[in-house]
């Protein structure tokens, strides 16, 4: 089977490229290098450095393929605040185009990498997959918007679609040609962060008086490899004319605390951290229901808090 990863020089899309290569799968890569590396592609690979928005890149990139690892889009919530167009643009819009060219190329298979931002701020935790959906900021509604269009492209086309929503992704993998790891700019993920603390510039914890058994946040985090491992699972479990959603990640979270003592025992040595305030929309307790993907996928994490922290740490040198 030939697989299209969009977005396959990214953090995620990389790993994945990387992982399905050794489950003999053959690869494509469409990606534009905006938020990725061209570094990353494996010789050999079909690589088409284009755009979701580039009607001819997609087609030739489609050209042989069986099937669709969607990554590809822009992914920063901030970002996505100041700039809410480029975000329907980019990610809504380059889906739309996507699908309208894999039913002109015939290929009928999608896994799309979603989010749990497309839940907002849950009334109930943990969260599952039928659980209302109320995004919280432009990135989250473009998330939800692509699963919506995908839902519909299900029972007009008749596509073989799954999405899988979760909420960190952390760790990395060391392949062949070395640890495919984080490398964004600007790092706004924790565990990066913790790990690069230094006396002079401690890690902020955001609220010490959370109602939590350490009183920080508790975040749901999963590990890179079981997070690929997922996408290639819902791959081959797709059912034409039905579109699964998924959530993924620890089951039951990990604290703020929990992360930098993870982190110091990686080290060797007491992450510097400070104490500040709360930030404003901040929920208490974000974890994500994964009994869905449990039963139907077979799937279950299998690297804990202390793997992802040591893996990114592992990738630094």
């Amino acid at each position: 089977m030939r697989v299209l990863v969009t977005g396959g020089t990214g953090y995620i899309g990389s790993t994945a490229v990387d992982i399905l290569i050794s489950q003999g799968y053959e690869i494509s890569i469409l990606d534009d290098c905006s938020m990725g590396h061209a570094d990353s592609v494996p010789a050999g690979v079909s690589f088409i450095k284009g755009s979701l928005l580039n009607a001819g890149d997609l087609a030739q990139a489609l050209v042989g393929v069986d099937a669709v690892m969607h990554f590809a889009g822009k992914s920063l919530v901030g970002e996505s605040v100041e700039k809410p167009d480029l975000y329907h643009q980019v990610n809504v819009n380059g889906s739309r185009n996507l699908l309208d060219q894999m039913h002109m190329s015939g290929v009928t298979k999608l896994v799309f990498s979603s989010s749990a931002a497309t839940y907002g701020e849950p009334k109930v935790v943990p969260i599952v997959e039928t659980a209302p959906t109320h995004p919280t900021n432009p990135y989250g509604a473009t998330k939800l918007a692509i699963d919506q269009m995908i839902t519909a492209e299900s029972a007009s086309r008749g596509i073989a679609a799954a999405s899988l929503r979760y909420f960190n992704v952390a760790g990395a993998l060391k392949s062949t040609r070395g640890w495919l790891a984080e490398r964004h700019n600007p790092e706004t993920h924790l565990i990066p962060n913790v790990l690069r603390s230094t006396a002079e510039n401690p890690v902020k914890i955001f609220g010490s008086d959370w109602p939590t058994a350490d009183g920080t946040c508790i975040r749901d985090y999963v590990h890179v490899v079981d997070l690929i491992d997922a996408h290639i699972k819902a791959l081959e479990s797709l059912q034409m004319g039905v579109h699964e959603i998924y959530n993924l990640g620890s089951g039951d979270g990990y604290s703020v605390r929990e992360v930098v003592a993870a982190a110091s025992k990686a080290t060797g040595y007491e992450i510097p951290t400070i104490d500040s305030p709360r930030r404003a929309g901040d929920p208490a307790v974000l974890i994500a229901d994964i009994n869905k993907a449990k039963t139907k996928l077979g799937w279950r994490p299998t690297r804990d808090i202390e793997t992802m922290v040591a893996d990114t740490l592992a990738s630094f040198s």
